[in-house]
């Protein structure tokens, strides 16, 4: 008796011991333009022991959850501005994850292979070309049978990376966008209608015939939308796909990885590519936060940009990042402190 009541006991204290070494739990929130990639990588990165809950609220809410440190990170289509940095109150870390594109995605049935330019994406969206019969859409597809249908262009209602890329690039190609519509996560938009989320935009997309809108080019793949071949710098119309968005990174990258690649020179390079960003704080020791927490983020940074984390990035319609982006990221997440020390790896 005396034997089986030490040996429980001991039994016990194995158990406990077991399950203290699940250290941490994480949370993050922000961009929905990675959030098919996020929700598998973190579920892979779970199985380490560390649980990853994700908000997919759009960037904007994702840096102030961050700013407000009720997350451990944030996650933004578009790298902080010097004066948001300095708003954030300590050094920020920028993590690029994956590479994307912003499409122009639309429903009219029987149309494939739709050609854009800038001009008339501006057009479409400041009210001046209203039906997808115009004068101007015929002469760019004559091959088309486009329709004598009023065109409904659909845009992001909340604070968005994806509306700060898109429109970052149409300010940059299109002098009307730039001085009446310009640029940023949240815009007033003249004509159309409003959705939460690139999921939102996506179902009314998809809902809507005769809509147009601008998503993350996963959204579109994953759904099998039709979406437009873009006029890039070159003159050149590209499809969004994982080896047009790569040229676009084929780029100077600087150690903090803040890097904008819409209207790439690369002739083969989709116009409207992005990296996406998580965002963090590069010490650790605030808020009572644990170095069992800290080492849980640093690894989770780390797999993410690991080959099997990249890995997942391209089935999930993402391009990977490029080598010279995995090791300056690398150099950026051995950067992170706890107490003004190197965060060791987590065992």
């Amino acid at each position: 008796m005396k034997k089986t009541l030490l040996f429980s006991v001991a039994a016990l204290i194995v158990m406990l011991s077991s399950c203290g070494k699940k250290e941490a739990s994480l949370s993050g929130a922000g961009a929905t333009f990675p959030a098919p990639f996020y929700n598998i990588v973190f579920k892979e990165y779970a199985k380490s022991g560390n649980d990853v809950t994700y908000g997919a609220i759009g960037s904007g809410g994702g840096i102030r959850s961050l700013k407000d440190k009720t997350v451990d990170f944030g996650a933004t289509d578009v790298f902080l501005s010097e004066n948001e940095l300095q708003e954030m109150g300590a050094d920020i870390v920028h993590i690029p994850t994956a590479l994307g594109g912003v499409v122009l995605s639309y429903n009219l049935k029987d149309v494939k292979d739709l050609k854009l330019t800038a001009d008339i994406i501006s057009d479409i969206y400041r009210g001046k070309v209203t039906n997808w019969n115009d004068a101007k859409l015929k002469e760019l597809n004559p091959a088309l049978n486009l329709p004598d249908k009023k065109i409904i262009p659909v845009y992001r209602s909340d604070g968005s990376g994806t509306t700060s890329v898109f429109s970052e690039y149409m300010s940059k190609v299109n002098e009307a966008w730039k001085v009446e519509i310009g640029e940023g996560k949240s815009l007033k938009f003249p004509e159309g209608i409003a959705a939460k989320g690139n999921p939102g935009v996506a179902g009314i997309i998809a809902e809507t015939e005769g809509a147009i809108g601008y998503i993350g080019s996963e959204y579109a793949l994953a759904l099998n939308m039709s979406s437009a071949l873009l006029q890039n710098s070159s003159g050149n119309f590209v499809a969004a796909d994982s080896k047009s968005i790569s040229a676009s990174a084929n780029v100077d990258i600087p150690n903090d990885t803040r890097v904008v690649i819409t209207n790439s020179s690369n002739p083969e390079a989709y116009p409207i590519s992005t990296f996406t960003w998580i965002i963090a704080y590069k010490e650790q020791n605030y808020n009572n936060r644990t170095e069992a927490q800290a080492q849980a983020l640093t690894a989770l940074f780390s797999y993410i940009i690991s080959d099997a984390g990249q890995e997942i990035a391209t089935k999930t319609h993402y391009a990977p990042l490029p080598p010279v982006a995995v090791e300056k990221t690398k150099a950026i997440i051995q950067s992170m402190t706890y107490n003004g020390q190197q965060i060791p790896a987590n065992q």
